[in-house]
């Protein structure tokens, strides 16, 4: 895998606070103690998680805009 140092980069560079934003307030509601900075011991089932709800969120909210039409 020749890019994997890539695979974590954000695309929009300005959307990199609101992902952080949006990883703190799904970690909070999952009850994972997040912080900021290094989290390395976290355990790979809470950090999956994390990244698992916002995908879950994500792809909700893109399907509700799609289907009231926006």
């Amino acid at each position: 895998m020749a890019n994997s140092n890539k695979s974590n980069r954000v695309e929009v560079p300005e959307a990199k606070e609101a992902l952080n934003r949006f990883k703190q307030e799904v970690a909070s509601e999952l009850g994972v103690p997040l912080k900021d900075g290094y989290n390395g011991d976290l355990t790979s089932r809470q950090a999956g998680s994390i990244g698992g709800e916002m995908v879950r969120k994500m792809i909700k909210s893109q399907e509700e805009k799609m289907s009231s039409g926006q």
